[in-house]
């Protein structure tokens, strides 16, 4: 690619957030490495961050001088490498014409919805687990609470969820009557 008055010079942030530390200074390389050696772009200059700790997981950035052939790689550089920001250096000043803001306004809807489509999708997945983990905690309550009466503090050594969850789920099966409790022990009801 060559430098020609169409072009578009920018400088831009790259971010990556994940773990081990080493995992994430590999990937922000590697994807650097991806820019550098697709031909639509000309990478100016690099500057890598150090790597910092946020609780468990670890993130650094890049800061990148890169030239675009024009507005529409610029615009392909935004969807491609997904940067954290963006600024454009040069030109100053530059006129659109009306098929391509067409085609980057269509571009961004069709991303969106895709986009909205796989949220809905996981949305719908993470309620399914959900009722699925809730029943299974049930039946399995049900089934330690009819070989014995139990306290909360026995009942959490036997499911593994800590009492003051496990008290939630109680709580819901006393109300919903399919368990009692008397003297800080659980049991099951009979029907």
């Amino acid at each position: 690619m060559e430098i020609s008055p169409q072009s578009f010079r920018f400088r831009t942030l790259i971010e990556i957030l994940g773990k081990p530390k080493e995992h994430v200074e590999t990937t922000i390389r590697g994807f650097i490495d991806k820019i550098r050696d697709d031909h639509e772009y000309i990478l100016l200059s690099e500057r890598y961050a150090e790597c910092t700790q946020h609780e468990n997981l670890w993130s650094t950035y890049a800061e990148l001088e890169v030239v675009a052939k024009d507005i529409t790689k610029l615009i392909s550089f935004c969807f491609e490498y997904m940067p954290a920001s963006l600024e454009i250096i040069k030109p100053d000043n530059f006129t659109m014409e009306n098929h391509i803001i067409t085609g980057f306004l269509n571009d961004l809807q069709g991303r969106l919805h895709n986009v909205d489509m796989i949220v809905k999708k996981l949305r719908a997945e993470n309620d399914v687990l959900k009722r699925n983990m809730k029943t299974t905690i049930e039946n399995l309550i049900t089934l330690l609470l009819k070989i014995n009466s139990m306290k909360v503090g026995e009942l959490s050594s036997y499911t593994g969820i800590n009492e003051d969850e496990l008290k939630i789920f109680l709580n819901d099966m006393i109300n919903k009557n399919k368990i009692s409790i008397l003297e800080e022990r659980y049991s099951f009801k009979n029907e």
